[in-house]
């Protein structure tokens, strides 16, 4: 947005009234015919696009840079719905995870989240509180 200099567009007599409401302050007059956000730029296009394309790489487990993912696992407490996230893998290349494993993941492959969901080692790395007897 511009600022122009009052004196140079409005006659003495209005700036005059107006300083009888406000004085040595900015104030912002609206146009006539309302505009929406963006439409006098690219911008509106550029952010809708961005934002686009961090949905999609969220959706897919990866940072918004597209250099990292990260791969939890969500478990849910059958008794009180709690669920919270145990990390399989966290801001890694995808590179570093094997191409069968990673597509895996992506797929929400069932049998993969069975088998960490029952690996002892993996759900003490994570905190996970054990119930004798159960897994």
């Amino acid at each position: 947005m511009s600022y122009i200099k009052a004196e140079t567009i409005l006659p003495k007599e209005l700036i005059e009234a107006i300083q009888q409401y406000v004085e040595g302050k900015s104030i912002y007059i609206p146009s006539k015919e309302k505009q929406e956000w963006g439409s006098r730029t690219a911008a509106k296009v550029y952010f809708r696009e961005r934002n686009e394309k961090i949905y999609e790489t969220y959706k897919t487990g990866r940072s918004a840079n597209g250099n990292s993912v990260d791969v939890w696992l969500i478990y849910r407490c059958k008794k009180c719905k709690h669920s919270w996230n145990l990390t399989i893998y966290e801001r890694t290349r995808p590179g570093r995870i094997p191409t069968d494993l990673f597509e895996a993941f992506q797929a929400n492959d069932e049998e993969t989240a069975f088998d960490y969901g029952r690996d002892i080692d993996f759900l003490k790395k994570n905190n996970a509180e054990l119930v004798k007897g159960r897994l």
